[in-house]
């Protein structure tokens, strides 16, 4: 599976560089602390998949990263996705790393 740091997708954000972000935690998590993905909760984005861009790399990601992993392993095997990267370390990485502002959960 293919993945980027936390310091790779910062660079990616203040570069200004063509992806999509999504979010596969669930709203209340959302509400603690985000980091401006799409929020598309793990239990609906397999079977939504026309939310997903494929002619486009979309990072995906989660807490700690365990989720956004399963996520992206399910869509790749169920729709043949090829352009999906795993946040590795999750928001619990962004925070430690970038943000520290960010509440943690």
């Amino acid at each position: 599976m293919k993945e980027v740091t936390v310091q790779e997708l910062k660079h990616m954000l203040d570069s200004h560089e063509v992806f999509q972000l999504i979010d596969v935690r669930e709203p209340h998590e959302a509400e603690i602390a985000a980091i401006n993905g799409e929020l598309i909760p793990m239990g609906d984005i397999v079977s939504k998949p026309e939310k997903i861009s494929k002619d486009k790399p979309v990072i995906i990601h989660c807490r700690s990263g365990a989720r956004s992993a399963t996520v992206i392993l399910a869509l790749e095997k169920q729709y043949g996705f090829t352009n999906l990267f795993n946040l590795k370390g999750g928001i619990l990485a962004w925070t430690r790393e970038i943000d520290p502002t960010l509440a943690t959960y």
